[in-house]
């Protein structure tokens, strides 16, 4: 995708509280990277390739990748670890997969074998203690799979424990109200990708008044229609977001689908934890 349809890279950083976390786990620096949609087309090599920079110049003690690295086809996943590979983490670098990562008949294997061969691990409803049993990491299915089950994974966790869940579709943070979630990283909704200054994603005005517009209209703002099923919560298209008394932070993700990004550049976030 050319960088004047996607805007130029954007670095967040945020600090996070999480009550209980212990002595040896404040300060510690996470990375997220999300929606790569690696296909020749929504991603350029030179966006990639200064992500991965600004990733390993923050030296994270944890990398996070949450979801979509290709698009339909798998295959350019192999071309994808080649870059990928480059990532830097004290702790390791740990996946799950999107929606479009499941889309094709085997791109789930595909791309979780590709994933693990350059040593990334990848959760599908699995937990991992990358940073010790202080602070389990919980790597769900994609919502939109059959085998999505957060009951199955999260009551395995003492909720006296602080967590941290990688869950593709933020619209899971609905449903994860149930368990205690210091914080869930997710993507999918590349940020809503026009956005209005003021307002929020163009998506979550037009799914306001949709009801009211003709089907002849409709199919003419044939973007704004396809996003609009994308989540059911565009309002939390991207950022960080109290949900209940869990906390959420969406990824505005690096692949850029036509017709563009309008004030929602792709972004490489870094956060920091901190004691409450």
């Amino acid at each position: 995708m050319h960088w004047l349809l996607s805007g130029p890279l954007s670095t967040e950083k945020l600090t996070v509280k999480i009550a209980g976390l212990p002595a040896p786990l404040q300060g510690k620096k996470l990375v997220q990277l999300s929606d790569f949609h690696y296909d020749g087309l929504r991603l350029s090599e030179g966006m990639l390739e200064k992500a991965i920079a600004v990733s390993n110049q923050a030296e994270p003690d944890l990398v996070l990748l949450t979801g979509d690295y290709v698009t339909d086809d798998p295959q350019p996943i192999h071309q994808l670890i080649l870059r990928l590979k480059h990532l830097q983490s004290r702790c390791g670098i740990y996946a799950i997969l999107g929606n479009h990562d499941i889309h094709y008949k085997h791109a789930k294997t595909e791309v979780t074998e590709a994933l693990t061969s350059i040593g990334i691990h990848v959760l599908w409803n699995e937990i991992a203690y990358p940073l010790g049993k202080e602070l389990p990491l919980v790597g769900l299915a994609d919502t939109w799979s059959r085998e999505f089950n957060p009951e199955l994974v999260m009551n395995q966790l003492n909720p006296d424990t602080p967590c941290i869940v990688l869950s593709h579709n933020p619209d899971t943070a609905e449903i994860l109200q149930a368990w205690r979630v210091d914080l869930q990283l997710s993507g999918h909704t590349h940020g809503g990708q026009i956005v209005i200054p003021g307002i929020g994603p163009a998506a979550l005005v037009y799914s306001k008044i949709t009801k009211k517009i003709p089907l002849k209209v409709r199919r003419r703002a044939r973007f704004l229609e396809e996003n609009v099923s994308v989540v059911s919560h565009w309002e939390w298209a991207q950022g960080y977001h109290r949900v209940g008394k869990n906390q959420l932070y969406v990824n505005r993700g690096l692949g850029t689908y036509l017709p563009g990004r309008l004030f929602c550049r792709p972004e490489v976030t870094i956060i920091t934890l901190q004691g409450e």
